[in-house]
């Protein structure tokens, strides 16, 4: 088993609730996006991103709006709906239980059966 490969899985896992919290702070462009996630070593390439912005305005929980720009075409701003505001509240209680439980689980010790 490549190691690789289960920290991508691990990484995708979170993705949605990354970008979702990225845009909890503010409206952006999936430039903006992409580089806060890299900056934080989440490494995505447009081709992930785009469809995964898609599915989550296609659910209810972005929408967006045009904003011309001073150097070059329009860009595409992505906004949390109410939707979306009340689902990133709900992730962040399932974040925190999760993170809690997982450092319980891996700083627990062994049981010894003897």
């Amino acid at each position: 088993m490549k190691i690789e490969n289960t920290k991508a899985q691990m990484r995708k896992g979170v993705l949605e609730y990354c970008i979702l919290s990225i845009l909890k702070n503010g409206d952006a462009y999936t430039s903006e996006i992409l580089s806060t996630l890299k900056s934080a070593e989440m490494i995505v390439v447009e081709g992930t991103i785009y469809p995964l912005l898609t599915r989550l305005k296609n659910t209810g929980l972005l929408t967006y709006r045009w904003e011309e720009s001073t150097s070059g075409p329009p860009r595409k701003y992505y906004v949390l709906t109410e939707t979306g505001s009340m689902f990133i509240k709900e992730l962040d209680k399932t974040w925190s239980n999760l993170v809690s439980a997982v450092n319980q689980v891996i700083s627990t010790k062994p049981t010894s059966n003897e």
